[in-house]
Protein backbone atom coordinates (compact mmCIF):
# COMPACT_ATOMS: atom_id res chain seq x y z
CA UNK A 1 0.00 0.00 0.00
CA UNK A 2 1.46 3.72 -0.83
CA UNK A 3 2.20 6.17 1.69
CA UNK A 4 -1.39 7.83 0.35
CA UNK A 5 -3.83 4.98 0.19
CA UNK A 6 -2.38 4.13 3.71
CA UNK A 7 -3.12 7.74 4.89
CA UNK A 8 -6.60 7.34 3.69
CA UNK A 9 -7.41 4.59 5.74
CA UNK A 10 -5.75 6.21 8.33
CA UNK A 11 -8.12 9.12 7.81
CA UNK A 12 -11.21 6.73 7.27
CA UNK A 13 -10.69 4.41 10.12
CA UNK A 14 -10.75 8.27 12.26
CA UNK A 15 -13.97 8.68 10.55
CA UNK A 16 -15.69 5.31 12.19
CA UNK A 17 -14.15 6.55 15.67
CA UNK A 18 -15.70 10.21 15.32
CA UNK A 19 -19.30 8.31 15.08
CA UNK A 20 -18.85 6.07 17.84
CA UNK A 21 -17.11 8.53 20.31
CA UNK A 22 -20.32 11.22 18.78
CA UNK A 23 -22.63 7.45 19.51
CA UNK A 24 -21.09 7.26 22.76
CA UNK A 25 -22.12 10.66 23.70
CA UNK A 26 -25.37 10.89 21.71
CA UNK A 27 -27.15 7.61 21.80
CA UNK A 28 -29.75 8.62 19.47
CA UNK A 29 -27.17 10.13 16.83
CA UNK A 30 -27.39 8.09 13.43
CA UNK A 31 -24.17 8.50 11.61
CA UNK A 32 -24.56 8.77 7.65
CA UNK A 33 -21.53 8.55 5.59
CA UNK A 34 -17.43 9.67 6.60
CA UNK A 35 -15.07 8.93 4.19
CA UNK A 36 -11.30 10.43 3.54
CA UNK A 37 -10.83 13.39 2.10
CA UNK A 38 -7.61 15.36 1.04
CA UNK A 39 -7.11 17.50 4.49
CA UNK A 40 -8.24 14.93 6.94
CA UNK A 41 -11.56 13.57 7.15
CA UNK A 42 -15.43 14.43 8.21
CA UNK A 43 -18.42 12.42 9.18
CA UNK A 44 -22.11 13.23 9.23
CA UNK A 45 -24.52 12.84 11.81
CA UNK A 46 -28.39 13.25 12.42
CA UNK A 47 -28.40 14.90 16.16
CA UNK A 48 -32.08 15.22 16.55
CA UNK A 49 -32.49 18.00 18.51
CA UNK A 50 -28.79 18.16 19.50
CA UNK A 51 -27.31 21.47 18.09
CA UNK A 52 -23.24 21.12 18.05
CA UNK A 53 -20.95 23.73 18.17
CA UNK A 54 -17.16 24.02 18.50
CA UNK A 55 -17.08 23.88 22.23
CA UNK A 56 -18.32 19.98 21.73
CA UNK A 57 -15.28 18.92 20.15
CA UNK A 58 -12.62 18.70 22.82
CA UNK A 59 -15.34 16.83 24.65
CA UNK A 60 -15.95 14.47 21.62
CA UNK A 61 -11.79 14.04 21.32
CA UNK A 62 -11.52 12.46 24.25
CA UNK A 63 -14.38 10.42 24.11
CA UNK A 64 -12.26 9.59 20.70
CA UNK A 65 -8.66 8.76 22.48
CA UNK A 66 -10.71 6.95 25.42
CA UNK A 67 -12.42 4.51 22.61
CA UNK A 68 -9.23 3.50 20.26
CA UNK A 69 -7.56 2.51 23.27
CA UNK A 70 -9.24 -0.45 23.37
CA UNK A 71 -10.07 -0.86 19.36
CA UNK A 72 -8.17 -3.71 17.38
CA UNK A 73 -7.59 -4.22 14.22
CA UNK A 74 -11.35 -3.93 11.75
CA UNK A 75 -12.85 -7.13 11.26
CA UNK A 76 -14.86 -6.50 8.00
CA UNK A 77 -17.12 -9.43 6.81
CA UNK A 78 -20.08 -9.62 4.12
CA UNK A 79 -23.85 -10.03 4.30
CA UNK A 80 -26.80 -10.38 2.95
CA UNK A 81 -29.19 -7.27 2.62
CA UNK A 82 -31.65 -8.89 5.02
CA UNK A 83 -28.83 -9.18 8.14
CA UNK A 84 -27.15 -5.87 7.09
CA UNK A 85 -30.87 -4.20 7.59
CA UNK A 86 -30.62 -6.08 10.87
CA UNK A 87 -27.51 -5.09 11.82
CA UNK A 88 -28.26 -1.21 11.11
CA UNK A 89 -32.16 -1.55 11.91
CA UNK A 90 -31.49 1.69 14.18
CA UNK A 91 -30.04 4.07 11.46
CA UNK A 92 -31.93 5.24 8.56
CA UNK A 93 -29.28 6.37 6.62
CA UNK A 94 -27.84 3.16 6.46
CA UNK A 95 -30.84 1.17 5.52
CA UNK A 96 -31.21 3.77 2.59
CA UNK A 97 -27.08 3.11 1.32
CA UNK A 98 -28.07 -0.53 2.12
CA UNK A 99 -31.43 -0.90 -0.21
CA UNK A 100 -28.96 1.23 -2.74
CA UNK A 101 -26.60 -1.31 -2.87
CA UNK A 102 -28.92 -4.28 -2.98
CA UNK A 103 -31.02 -2.86 -6.51
CA UNK A 104 -27.89 -2.52 -7.32
CA UNK A 105 -26.39 -6.37 -6.95
CA UNK A 106 -22.89 -4.91 -5.00
CA UNK A 107 -21.42 -6.97 -2.18
CA UNK A 108 -22.61 -5.50 1.39
CA UNK A 109 -20.10 -5.88 4.53
CA UNK A 110 -19.97 -4.71 7.55
CA UNK A 111 -17.27 -3.74 10.04
CA UNK A 112 -16.00 -3.90 13.62
CA UNK A 113 -12.64 -2.78 15.41
CA UNK A 114 -13.94 -4.39 18.74
CA UNK A 115 -17.59 -2.53 19.91
CA UNK A 116 -18.51 -0.59 17.18
CA UNK A 117 -20.26 -1.99 14.14
CA UNK A 118 -20.53 -0.06 10.96
CA UNK A 119 -21.42 -0.28 7.62
CA UNK A 120 -18.43 -0.07 5.35
CA UNK A 121 -17.11 -1.52 2.25
CA UNK A 122 -13.28 -1.19 4.11
CA UNK A 123 -9.91 0.59 3.55
CA UNK A 124 -8.86 0.73 7.55
CA UNK A 125 -5.48 1.04 9.14
CA UNK A 126 -3.36 -1.94 11.02
CA UNK A 127 -3.43 -1.75 14.75
CA UNK A 128 -5.57 1.46 15.68
CA UNK A 129 -4.87 1.60 18.89
CA UNK A 130 -0.86 2.39 18.27
CA UNK A 131 -1.60 4.19 15.08
CA UNK A 132 -4.50 6.45 15.85
CA UNK A 133 -2.73 8.87 18.31
CA UNK A 134 -2.50 11.89 16.01
CA UNK A 135 -5.91 13.72 14.97
CA UNK A 136 -7.48 17.21 15.56
CA UNK A 137 -11.85 17.66 15.07
CA UNK A 138 -11.71 21.15 13.51
CA UNK A 139 -15.07 22.18 12.98
CA UNK A 140 -18.66 21.63 12.70
CA UNK A 141 -20.74 22.08 9.63
CA UNK A 142 -24.37 21.65 7.90
CA UNK A 143 -24.57 19.11 4.71
CA UNK A 144 -27.66 18.17 3.30
CA UNK A 145 -28.06 14.50 3.06
CA UNK A 146 -26.32 12.84 -0.29
CA UNK A 147 -26.28 16.52 -1.36
CA UNK A 148 -29.81 17.17 -2.23
CA UNK A 149 -31.19 20.44 -1.02
CA UNK A 150 -34.77 18.75 -0.37
CA UNK A 151 -33.09 16.24 1.84
CA UNK A 152 -32.17 16.16 5.42
CA UNK A 153 -29.98 18.76 6.73
CA UNK A 154 -27.03 17.00 8.50
CA UNK A 155 -24.43 18.36 11.25
CA UNK A 156 -20.97 17.74 9.65
CA UNK A 157 -17.68 17.43 11.84
CA UNK A 158 -14.57 17.41 10.10
CA UNK A 159 -10.91 16.79 11.54
CA UNK A 160 -7.55 16.05 10.12
CA UNK A 161 -4.96 13.25 11.00
CA UNK A 162 -1.76 12.35 10.64
CA UNK A 163 0.81 9.29 11.45
CA UNK A 164 3.37 11.44 13.24
CA UNK A 165 2.67 14.56 15.99
CA UNK A 166 4.99 16.82 13.81
CA UNK A 167 3.23 16.40 10.46
CA UNK A 168 0.37 17.16 12.55
CA UNK A 169 1.31 20.32 14.34
CA UNK A 170 2.66 21.52 10.78
CA UNK A 171 -0.71 20.86 8.93
CA UNK A 172 -2.18 23.05 12.51
CA UNK A 173 0.51 25.80 12.37
CA UNK A 174 -0.18 26.16 8.53
CA UNK A 175 -4.07 26.33 9.45
CA UNK A 176 -3.29 29.29 11.64
CA UNK A 177 -1.35 30.99 8.89
CA UNK A 178 -4.12 30.30 6.33
CA UNK A 179 -7.05 32.23 8.99
CA UNK A 180 -4.50 35.35 9.02
CA UNK A 181 -4.60 34.85 5.02
CA UNK A 182 -8.22 34.55 4.69
CA UNK A 183 -8.87 35.88 1.79
CA UNK A 184 -12.83 37.40 3.22
CA UNK A 185 -10.97 39.02 5.31
CA UNK A 186 -8.16 40.56 3.52
CA UNK A 187 -11.02 41.32 0.77
CA UNK A 188 -13.12 43.44 3.48
CA UNK A 189 -9.53 45.36 4.61
CA UNK A 190 -7.98 45.83 0.76
CA UNK A 191 -11.66 46.77 -0.26
CA UNK A 192 -11.70 44.74 -3.18
CA UNK A 193 -15.35 42.92 -3.15
CA UNK A 194 -18.16 42.73 -0.97
CA UNK A 195 -21.31 40.23 -0.87
CA UNK A 196 -24.72 41.57 -0.31
CA UNK A 197 -27.77 39.84 1.44
CA UNK A 198 -30.25 42.00 -1.41
CA UNK A 199 -27.96 40.50 -4.23
CA UNK A 200 -27.78 36.73 -2.63
CA UNK A 201 -25.51 34.48 -1.52
CA UNK A 202 -22.08 33.23 -3.99
CA UNK A 203 -22.65 36.48 -6.21
CA UNK A 204 -19.83 38.95 -5.38
CA UNK A 205 -20.06 42.54 -6.31
CA UNK A 206 -16.49 44.11 -7.01
CA UNK A 207 -15.46 47.36 -5.61
CA UNK A 208 -13.28 49.65 -7.88
CA UNK A 209 -9.93 48.17 -6.94
CA UNK A 210 -11.09 44.64 -6.91
CA UNK A 211 -12.41 45.39 -9.90
CA UNK A 212 -9.06 46.70 -11.59
CA UNK A 213 -7.52 43.73 -9.97
CA UNK A 214 -9.71 41.12 -12.17
CA UNK A 215 -9.04 43.51 -15.05
CA UNK A 216 -4.98 43.20 -14.87
CA UNK A 217 -5.28 39.92 -14.35
CA UNK A 218 -7.49 39.16 -17.43
CA UNK A 219 -5.66 41.69 -19.80
CA UNK A 220 -2.19 39.86 -19.11
CA UNK A 221 -3.77 36.16 -20.06
CA UNK A 222 -5.68 37.80 -23.35
CA UNK A 223 -2.00 39.90 -23.95
CA UNK A 224 0.05 35.98 -23.96
CA UNK A 225 -3.43 34.95 -25.99
CA UNK A 226 -3.19 37.56 -28.80
CA UNK A 227 0.85 36.97 -29.31
CA UNK A 228 -0.48 33.60 -30.14
CA UNK A 229 -2.90 34.60 -32.35
CA UNK A 230 -5.73 33.89 -30.59
CA UNK A 231 -9.26 36.68 -31.48
CA UNK A 232 -11.60 37.13 -29.13
CA UNK A 233 -15.77 36.37 -29.28
CA UNK A 234 -18.78 37.47 -27.43
CA UNK A 235 -21.64 35.28 -26.60
CA UNK A 236 -24.65 35.73 -24.75
CA UNK A 237 -25.70 34.64 -20.87
CA UNK A 238 -28.41 32.52 -21.56
CA UNK A 239 -29.40 29.57 -24.52
CA UNK A 240 -32.09 27.24 -25.20
CA UNK A 241 -32.19 23.75 -23.59
CA UNK A 242 -31.36 22.49 -27.20
CA UNK A 243 -28.00 23.15 -27.23
CA UNK A 244 -27.20 21.75 -23.76
CA UNK A 245 -29.00 18.58 -24.42
CA UNK A 246 -26.62 18.08 -27.83
CA UNK A 247 -23.52 19.23 -25.56
CA UNK A 248 -24.57 16.78 -22.70
CA UNK A 249 -24.27 19.86 -20.16
CA UNK A 250 -27.96 20.05 -19.75
CA UNK A 251 -27.69 16.22 -18.48
CA UNK A 252 -24.47 16.85 -16.47
CA UNK A 253 -24.92 19.87 -15.13
CA UNK A 254 -29.06 19.39 -14.66
CA UNK A 255 -29.22 20.13 -10.99
CA UNK A 256 -26.75 23.26 -10.95
CA UNK A 257 -28.90 25.17 -14.02
CA UNK A 258 -30.37 28.63 -13.45
CA UNK A 259 -33.43 27.60 -15.93
CA UNK A 260 -35.56 30.41 -17.38
CA UNK A 261 -39.39 29.40 -18.65
CA UNK A 262 -39.84 32.17 -21.43
CA UNK A 263 -43.99 34.03 -22.01
CA UNK A 264 -44.04 31.76 -25.09
CA UNK A 265 -43.21 28.70 -22.83
CA UNK A 266 -39.76 28.00 -24.24
CA UNK A 267 -36.78 26.87 -21.93
CA UNK A 268 -33.86 28.36 -21.87
CA UNK A 269 -30.76 28.47 -19.05
CA UNK A 270 -27.91 30.43 -17.96
CA UNK A 271 -24.64 29.25 -19.40
CA UNK A 272 -23.06 26.57 -17.25
CA UNK A 273 -19.99 26.54 -19.64
CA UNK A 274 -19.10 28.41 -22.38
CA UNK A 275 -17.82 25.51 -24.82
CA UNK A 276 -21.17 24.99 -26.73
CA UNK A 277 -21.90 28.32 -27.68
CA UNK A 278 -17.88 28.64 -29.24
CA UNK A 279 -18.66 25.59 -31.48
CA UNK A 280 -21.48 27.30 -32.91
CA UNK A 281 -19.31 30.15 -33.81
CA UNK A 282 -16.74 27.37 -35.42
CA UNK A 283 -19.34 26.22 -37.30
CA UNK A 284 -21.23 29.45 -38.91
CA UNK A 285 -19.31 28.61 -42.12
CA UNK A 286 -17.39 25.83 -43.40
CA UNK A 287 -13.37 26.10 -43.07
CA UNK A 288 -10.47 24.90 -44.71
CA UNK A 289 -7.65 22.78 -43.35
CA UNK A 290 -5.42 26.16 -44.75
CA UNK A 291 -7.91 28.31 -41.96
CA UNK A 292 -7.32 25.96 -38.99
CA UNK A 293 -6.27 26.09 -36.24
CA UNK A 294 -9.15 29.05 -35.18
CA UNK A 295 -8.32 30.11 -31.59
CA UNK A 296 -11.15 31.72 -29.89
CA UNK A 297 -10.57 34.04 -26.25
CA UNK A 298 -13.45 34.72 -24.44
CA UNK A 299 -13.57 36.05 -20.59
CA UNK A 300 -17.00 35.79 -19.46
CA UNK A 301 -19.33 34.77 -16.72
CA UNK A 302 -21.15 31.52 -16.28
CA UNK A 303 -23.50 30.61 -13.58
CA UNK A 304 -24.24 27.08 -11.54
CA UNK A 305 -27.00 27.16 -8.62
CA UNK A 306 -24.54 25.62 -6.05
CA UNK A 307 -26.00 25.02 -2.28
CA UNK A 308 -25.65 27.51 0.26
CA UNK A 309 -24.18 25.71 2.27
CA UNK A 310 -21.51 24.80 -0.14
CA UNK A 311 -20.71 28.42 -1.07
CA UNK A 312 -17.10 30.10 0.30
CA UNK A 313 -16.15 33.72 -0.18
CA UNK A 314 -14.89 34.08 -3.21
CA UNK A 315 -13.76 30.36 -3.45
CA UNK A 316 -17.04 29.23 -4.15
CA UNK A 317 -19.80 31.24 -5.87
CA UNK A 318 -22.37 31.02 -8.40
CA UNK A 319 -21.70 33.78 -10.81
CA UNK A 320 -18.25 32.82 -12.32
CA UNK A 321 -15.71 34.36 -14.12
CA UNK A 322 -14.08 32.16 -16.93
CA UNK A 323 -10.93 33.22 -18.57
CA UNK A 324 -11.71 31.13 -21.47
CA UNK A 325 -10.41 29.64 -24.95
CA UNK A 326 -11.01 27.07 -27.24
CA UNK A 327 -8.85 26.54 -29.84
CA UNK A 328 -10.66 24.23 -33.17
CA UNK A 329 -7.85 22.54 -34.68
CA UNK A 330 -6.76 19.22 -36.93
CA UNK A 331 -5.60 16.04 -34.92
CA UNK A 332 -2.09 16.65 -36.27
CA UNK A 333 -2.18 20.16 -34.44
CA UNK A 334 -2.46 18.76 -31.10
CA UNK A 335 1.20 19.11 -29.80
CA UNK A 336 1.67 22.44 -31.63
CA UNK A 337 -1.70 24.08 -29.63
CA UNK A 338 -0.87 22.16 -26.41
CA UNK A 339 2.64 23.68 -26.38
CA UNK A 340 0.94 27.15 -27.33
CA UNK A 341 -1.13 26.93 -24.35
CA UNK A 342 1.68 25.90 -21.95
CA UNK A 343 3.87 28.81 -23.18
CA UNK A 344 1.04 31.32 -21.97
CA UNK A 345 0.50 29.34 -18.58
CA UNK A 346 4.42 29.19 -17.28
CA UNK A 347 4.59 32.92 -18.10
CA UNK A 348 1.80 33.83 -16.27
CA UNK A 349 2.11 32.03 -13.23
CA UNK A 350 5.64 33.13 -12.79
CA UNK A 351 4.03 37.18 -12.67
CA UNK A 352 1.60 35.67 -10.25
CA UNK A 353 4.59 34.80 -8.08
CA UNK A 354 3.90 30.77 -8.33
CA UNK A 355 7.10 28.64 -8.30
CA UNK A 356 7.21 25.78 -11.01
CA UNK A 357 4.08 23.94 -11.27
CA UNK A 358 3.34 20.23 -10.69
CA UNK A 359 1.59 18.24 -13.66
CA UNK A 360 -1.70 15.90 -13.46
CA UNK A 361 -2.53 14.21 -16.49
CA UNK A 362 -6.44 13.80 -15.68
CA UNK A 363 -7.90 10.61 -17.32
CA UNK A 364 -11.41 8.85 -17.17
CA UNK A 365 -12.43 5.64 -14.92
CA UNK A 366 -12.17 2.53 -17.18
CA UNK A 367 -14.71 1.09 -15.14
CA UNK A 368 -17.60 3.88 -15.47
CA UNK A 369 -17.55 4.93 -18.87
CA UNK A 370 -21.69 5.96 -17.96
CA UNK A 371 -19.79 9.15 -16.31
CA UNK A 372 -18.25 10.14 -19.71
CA UNK A 373 -19.05 11.22 -23.67
CA UNK A 374 -17.68 8.88 -26.13
CA UNK A 375 -16.26 5.45 -26.42
CA UNK A 376 -13.21 4.20 -24.48
CA UNK A 377 -10.83 3.54 -27.76
CA UNK A 378 -11.55 8.11 -28.25
CA UNK A 379 -10.30 8.38 -24.76
CA UNK A 380 -7.57 6.28 -25.21
CA UNK A 381 -6.50 8.61 -28.35
CA UNK A 382 -7.20 11.72 -26.43
CA UNK A 383 -4.93 10.71 -23.85
CA UNK A 384 -2.76 9.42 -26.08
CA UNK A 385 -2.39 12.70 -27.18
CA UNK A 386 -1.89 14.72 -24.13
CA UNK A 387 0.73 12.46 -23.25
CA UNK A 388 2.75 13.20 -26.59
CA UNK A 389 2.62 16.90 -25.22
CA UNK A 390 3.91 16.00 -21.88
CA UNK A 391 6.60 13.84 -23.31
CA UNK A 392 7.29 17.38 -25.94
CA UNK A 393 7.34 19.22 -22.81
CA UNK A 394 10.44 17.36 -21.59
CA UNK A 395 8.28 16.21 -17.90
CA UNK A 396 8.75 13.12 -16.43
CA UNK A 397 7.62 13.61 -12.91
CA UNK A 398 4.08 14.03 -13.67
CA UNK A 399 1.32 11.94 -11.98
CA UNK A 400 -1.77 10.23 -13.73
CA UNK A 401 -4.85 10.21 -12.25
CA UNK A 402 -7.99 8.05 -12.85
CA UNK A 403 -11.36 9.43 -12.73
CA UNK A 404 -10.32 12.74 -12.55
CA UNK A 405 -11.16 13.85 -15.85
CA UNK A 406 -13.87 16.42 -17.58
CA UNK A 407 -16.88 14.49 -18.32
CA UNK A 408 -15.97 15.32 -22.57
CA UNK A 409 -12.57 14.88 -22.58
CA UNK A 410 -8.55 14.60 -20.17
CA UNK A 411 -6.61 17.10 -19.21
CA UNK A 412 -3.35 17.87 -18.49
CA UNK A 413 -4.13 20.16 -14.87
CA UNK A 414 -0.96 22.25 -13.95
CA UNK A 415 -0.53 21.89 -9.68
CA UNK A 416 0.83 25.07 -7.76
CA UNK A 417 1.94 25.34 -4.05
CA UNK A 418 0.52 28.63 -2.47
CA UNK A 419 3.09 30.30 -0.03
CA UNK A 420 1.61 28.14 3.21
CA UNK A 421 1.74 24.93 1.77
CA UNK A 422 -1.47 23.94 0.23
CA UNK A 423 -1.93 22.74 -3.05
CA UNK A 424 -4.33 24.24 -5.58
CA UNK A 425 -5.20 23.15 -8.75
CA UNK A 426 -5.02 26.03 -11.24
CA UNK A 427 -4.54 26.41 -15.05
CA UNK A 428 -6.07 23.27 -17.31
CA UNK A 429 -5.54 22.12 -21.35
CA UNK A 430 -8.23 20.14 -21.87
CA UNK A 431 -8.42 17.58 -25.23
CA UNK A 432 -11.89 17.16 -26.70
CA UNK A 433 -12.66 14.69 -29.43
CA UNK A 434 -16.37 14.51 -27.98
CA UNK A 435 -17.97 17.62 -28.77
CA UNK A 436 -16.61 18.26 -32.27
CA UNK A 437 -18.37 14.33 -32.53
CA UNK A 438 -21.63 15.65 -31.03
CA UNK A 439 -21.75 19.22 -33.21
CA UNK A 440 -20.68 17.18 -36.27
CA UNK A 441 -17.35 19.86 -36.67
CA UNK A 442 -15.42 19.11 -39.52
CA UNK A 443 -12.32 21.13 -41.93
CA UNK A 444 -12.21 20.10 -45.64
CA UNK A 445 -8.57 18.65 -45.73
CA UNK A 446 -6.35 18.54 -48.52
CA UNK A 447 -8.52 15.68 -50.65
CA UNK A 448 -11.68 17.82 -50.71
CA UNK A 449 -13.34 15.41 -47.96
CA UNK A 450 -14.46 16.52 -44.31
CA UNK A 451 -12.27 15.50 -41.68
CA UNK A 452 -13.19 15.20 -38.02
CA UNK A 453 -11.39 18.43 -36.13
CA UNK A 454 -10.72 18.67 -32.25
CA UNK A 455 -11.12 21.00 -29.28
CA UNK A 456 -8.87 21.65 -26.87
CA UNK A 457 -10.26 23.79 -23.76
CA UNK A 458 -7.75 25.80 -22.33
CA UNK A 459 -8.31 27.97 -18.84
CA UNK A 460 -5.13 30.10 -17.48
CA UNK A 461 -7.07 31.61 -14.42
CA UNK A 462 -9.87 29.14 -14.58
CA UNK A 463 -12.60 30.84 -12.10
CA UNK A 464 -10.94 34.19 -12.17
CA UNK A 465 -12.93 34.59 -8.51
CA UNK A 466 -11.45 31.32 -7.53
CA UNK A 467 -8.36 31.92 -8.85
CA UNK A 468 -8.15 35.33 -6.84
CA UNK A 469 -9.45 33.67 -3.27
CA UNK A 470 -5.93 31.93 -4.09
CA UNK A 471 -3.60 34.58 -4.99
CA UNK A 472 -5.14 36.87 -2.31
CA UNK A 473 -4.05 33.96 0.28
CA UNK A 474 -1.01 33.42 -1.30
CA UNK A 475 0.76 37.34 -1.16
CA UNK A 476 -1.56 37.88 2.07
CA UNK A 477 -2.68 40.88 -0.19
CA UNK A 478 0.79 42.09 -0.89
CA UNK A 479 0.60 41.77 -4.00
CA UNK A 480 3.34 41.76 -7.05
CA UNK A 481 3.80 45.65 -8.19
CA UNK A 482 2.18 44.77 -11.12
CA UNK A 483 -1.33 44.05 -9.52
CA UNK A 484 -1.54 46.76 -6.82
CA UNK A 485 -4.56 48.29 -7.51
CA UNK A 486 -2.06 51.30 -5.95
CA UNK A 487 1.39 51.06 -6.66
CA UNK A 488 2.76 54.47 -5.31
CA UNK A 489 0.84 56.31 -2.49
CA UNK A 490 2.00 59.83 -1.68
CA UNK A 491 1.72 61.17 2.07
CA UNK A 492 1.58 65.29 2.23
CA UNK A 493 3.03 66.28 5.90
CA UNK A 494 0.50 69.20 5.77
CA UNK A 495 -2.09 71.22 3.48
CA UNK A 496 1.03 73.71 1.75
CA UNK A 497 2.25 69.66 0.40
CA UNK A 498 -0.96 68.62 -1.57
CA UNK A 499 0.56 70.24 -5.03
CA UNK A 500 3.41 68.99 -4.55
CA UNK A 501 2.64 65.71 -4.61
CA UNK A 502 -0.10 66.57 -7.16
CA UNK A 503 2.57 67.18 -9.08
CA UNK A 504 4.75 64.03 -8.67
CA UNK A 505 1.25 61.69 -9.38
CA UNK A 506 1.42 63.36 -12.77
CA UNK A 507 4.84 62.48 -13.34
CA UNK A 508 3.77 58.87 -11.66
CA UNK A 509 0.76 58.52 -14.11
CA UNK A 510 2.75 59.56 -17.26
CA UNK A 511 4.29 56.37 -17.25
CA UNK A 512 1.52 54.61 -16.66
CA UNK A 513 1.88 54.07 -12.47
CA UNK A 514 -0.88 53.94 -10.43
CA UNK A 515 -0.82 56.55 -8.29
CA UNK A 516 -2.90 58.20 -4.89
CA UNK A 517 -2.26 61.37 -3.03
CA UNK A 518 -3.58 60.88 0.80
CA UNK A 519 -5.53 64.36 1.37
CA UNK A 520 -7.20 62.72 4.53
CA UNK A 521 -5.40 65.83 6.39
CA UNK A 522 -4.15 63.13 9.11
CA UNK A 523 -0.84 63.06 10.75
CA UNK A 524 1.64 61.29 8.84
CA UNK A 525 1.83 58.32 11.52
CA UNK A 526 -1.91 57.24 10.47
CA UNK A 527 -1.22 57.96 6.41
CA UNK A 528 1.99 55.68 7.19
CA UNK A 529 -0.39 53.07 9.17
CA UNK A 530 -2.48 53.13 6.40
CA UNK A 531 -0.69 52.43 3.70
CA UNK A 532 0.45 49.70 5.68
CA UNK A 533 -2.60 48.29 6.08
CA UNK A 534 -3.70 48.95 2.52
CA UNK A 535 -0.06 46.88 1.72
CA UNK A 536 0.76 49.96 -0.54
CA UNK A 537 4.47 48.89 -2.28
CA UNK A 538 5.67 52.60 -2.26
CA UNK A 539 4.99 55.14 0.35
CA UNK A 540 6.64 58.82 -0.56
CA UNK A 541 5.96 61.09 2.65
CA UNK A 542 6.45 64.39 1.17
CA UNK A 543 7.64 67.83 3.58
CA UNK A 544 9.17 70.65 2.77
CA UNK A 545 12.72 68.94 2.80
CA UNK A 546 11.17 66.83 -0.16
CA UNK A 547 9.96 69.81 -2.26
CA UNK A 548 13.09 71.41 -2.42
CA UNK A 549 14.75 68.29 -4.01
CA UNK A 550 15.34 65.72 -6.61
CA UNK A 551 15.25 63.22 -3.78
CA UNK A 552 12.48 61.44 -2.74
CA UNK A 553 12.07 60.03 0.91
CA UNK A 554 10.51 56.33 0.14
CA UNK A 555 9.44 53.55 1.87
CA UNK A 556 9.18 50.30 0.28
CA UNK A 557 6.54 47.78 1.52
CA UNK A 558 7.92 45.36 4.01
CA UNK A 559 10.62 47.51 5.43
CA UNK A 560 10.84 50.16 8.02
CA UNK A 561 13.80 51.92 6.47
CA UNK A 562 12.77 55.35 4.50
CA UNK A 563 15.25 55.50 1.60
CA UNK A 564 16.47 58.92 -0.18
CA UNK A 565 16.56 57.86 -4.15
CA UNK A 566 16.60 60.30 -6.91
CA UNK A 567 12.97 60.94 -8.29
CA UNK A 568 13.51 60.09 -11.76
CA UNK A 569 16.17 57.22 -11.18
CA UNK A 570 13.35 55.75 -9.05
CA UNK A 571 9.97 56.57 -11.69
CA UNK A 572 12.11 54.35 -14.24
CA UNK A 573 12.79 52.10 -12.24
CA UNK A 574 9.56 50.59 -10.70
CA UNK A 575 7.96 51.71 -13.89
CA UNK A 576 10.42 49.04 -15.47
CA UNK A 577 9.24 46.51 -13.10
CA UNK A 578 5.77 47.25 -13.60
CA UNK A 579 6.06 46.51 -17.69
CA UNK A 580 8.25 43.44 -17.00
CA UNK A 581 5.76 41.93 -14.53
CA UNK A 582 8.24 41.23 -11.64
CA UNK A 583 7.36 39.86 -8.59
CA UNK A 584 10.38 42.07 -7.17
CA UNK A 585 10.07 45.55 -5.76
Amino acid sequence: MSNEDQLKALRHSYAHLLAAAVRTLWPEAQNAIGPAIESGFYQDFDMGDVKLSQDDLKRIEKTMRNIVRKWSDFRVWTVSPDEARTAMSWNKYKLEIIDDLASEGNEITLNDPGDFVDLCKGGHIENPAEKMLNFKLLSVAGAYWRGDSEKAMLTRIYGTAFFTEDELNAYLQMLEEAKKRDHRKLGEELDLFVFSDLVGPGLPLWAPKGALLRRLLNDYVQELREERGYTQVEIPHITKKDLYERSGHWEKFSDELFRIHTREGHEFALKPMNCPHHTQIFDRRPHSYREMPQRYSNTTMIYRDEQTGELHGLARVRSITQDDAHVFCRASQIEDEALRIWDIIDAFYAACGFEALRIRLSMHDPENMNAYKGDADMWERAIDGLRKVIAARGVTDFVEAPGEAAFYGPKIDFIGKDAVGREWQLATIQLDMSMPESFDLTCTNESGEKERIVMIHAAIMGAIERFLSILIEHHAGNFPLWLAPVQVMLAPVSDSHEAHCETLATDFAAMGLRVEVDRSGDTVGKKTRRAVKQRTPYLLVVGDKEMSSDKLHIRTRGSEEVMEVDKQEFIERISALDHSKSTEL
